[in-house]
C-alpha cells in the first residue's frame, strides 16, 4: 500500500466550521482527537490553540497512523488505538483536555482503498477491519454466521426492512463461501432486484457489516460516560455522529446529562444537531453528518 499523501480533498474535514465556531480552540488550550484520521480537523485546532506538545491524536487505522508524522515531529502525541482503550488509558494517566473531538465517520481512504474492503464500488477482499490487528474480518462474518445472526445484523445495523435483512441473509448462506466485496454486492443485487432504490441494494449490508466487524455502536456506548472525566472544567467536547444509530446514542446520553439536574457533569451547547446537509453543504461527505456538543460544569 502507498504511503503517498492522500489527495487534498481528502483532508477536508467534515462540519469544520462548524465545530471551530461551537468548540472554540483558544491559544494554549490543549486538544484531543479521539478519531484523528487524516488530520483535517487536528491541523485547524491546532492551528488556533498553537499548542502542539499538549494535544494528543488518536486512531485505530495503521495507514491514518502514518499520514499522522508530521504532527508528531511538532510534538503532537500519537496513540495508535481504538478511542475507548486511548480514553482509559489517558484518564488513567490523569490526562485532561480542554477540547475533545469525535468524527465517527470512515474516512474516504477507507472506503476508496479496495483492499480494505469497506466498498462495494471497489472490489477487494472482505475485510472492513479499521485496526488490522484485529481477527475478526467481514469474510469471517459472512461465511460463518448463522443465517438468523446475518438477519440480525442486517436489520439492526444496516437498518434495512426485516423481509429484505432474510432475504440477503438467506442468499448469503446459500452462496458461501463469498470471496470479495464484489461478489457480495452483486449477489445482494440479484437479491433484492426489481426495488427502486436511489443507493446502491448493498449499502444498508455493508454498513451493517463494517459496524458489527468494528464494534462500532459497542465503542460508542462505551466512550461517552468517559467524556467528562477527559475534559478540564469549562473543556469542551464535540461529537460527529454519521447514522441514526450513532446519533441516537449521543442525543441520548446528552439528554441524559441534560436531565441530571445537581448531578450532571456536562451542559448541552447544541439544542438540536448540527447538520451537515444544511451547515456545510459544499463537502459532499458532510450529507449526513450531525454535530453534537456539550462543555463540562
Amino acid at each position: 500500500m502507498s504511503n503517498a499523501h492522500p489527495p487534498h480533498d481528502l483532508h477536508v474535514p467534515v462540519l469544520l466550521d462548524a465545530t471551530l465556531n461551537l468548540l472554540n480552540p483558544q491559544k494554549g488550550e490543549s486538544y484531543l482527537d479521539l478519531t484523528a484520521g487524516y488530520g483535517g480537523h487536528a491541523r485547524a485546532f491546532i492551528g488556533r490553540t498553537s499548542n502542539e506538545t499538549s494535544a494528543t491524536l488518536v486512531d485505530r487505522d495503521d495507514f491514518a497512523i502514518s499520514q499522522l508524522a508530521e504532527f508528531a515531529e511538532k510534538g503532537v502525541r500519537l496513540l495508535h488505538t481504538d478511542f475507548v482503550s486511548a480514553a482509559r488509558q489517558l484518564i488513567e494517566e490523569g490526562k485532561r483536555y480542554d477540547i475533545v473531538l469525535i468524527d465517527l465517520g470512515v474516512s474516504s481512504p477507507q472506503l476508496d482503498q479496495g483492499e480494505r474492503g469497506f466498498s462495494f464500488t471497489n472490489s477487494g477482499p472482505l475485510d472492513m477491519r479499521m485496526d488490522r490487528r484485529q481477527e475478526l474480518t467481514a469474510k469471517q462474518l459472512v461465511n460463518n454466521a448463522s443465517k438468523d445472526e446475518l438477519t440480525r445484523i442486517i436489520r439492526q445495523y444496516g437498518e434495512e426492512s426485516p423481509a429484505d435483512a432474510k432475504r440477503i441473509a438467506e442468499a448469503i448462506v446459500q452462496a458461501r463461501p463469498l470471496e470479495t466485496t464484489e461478489d457480495l454486492a452483486a449477489l445482494i443485487k440479484q437479491t433484492i432486484r426489481g426495488y427502486h432504490r436511489k443507493v446502491h441494494p448493498a449499502t444498508r449490508t455493508f454498513q451493517a457489516l463494517r459496524i458489527a466487524v468494528n464494534r462500532e455502536l459497542e465503542q460508542v456506548e462505551a466512550i461517552l460516560p468517559l467524556l467528562p472525566q477527559l475534559l478540564n472544567k469549562g473543556g469542551r467536547v464535540g461529537v460527529i455522529s454519521f447514522h441514526s444509530l450513532e446519533d441516537r446514542l449521543v442525543k441520548q446520553y446528552f439528554t441524559e446529562q441534560r436531565d441530571a439536574g445537581f448531578e450532571a457533569e456536562l451542559q448541552i451547547l447544541t439544542k438540536k444537531p448540527i447538520d451537515g446537509a444544511t451547515d456545510d453543504v459544499h463537502n459532499p461527505r458532510s450529507r449526513s453528518a450531525k454535530l453534537r456538543a456539550a462543555v463540562k460544569i
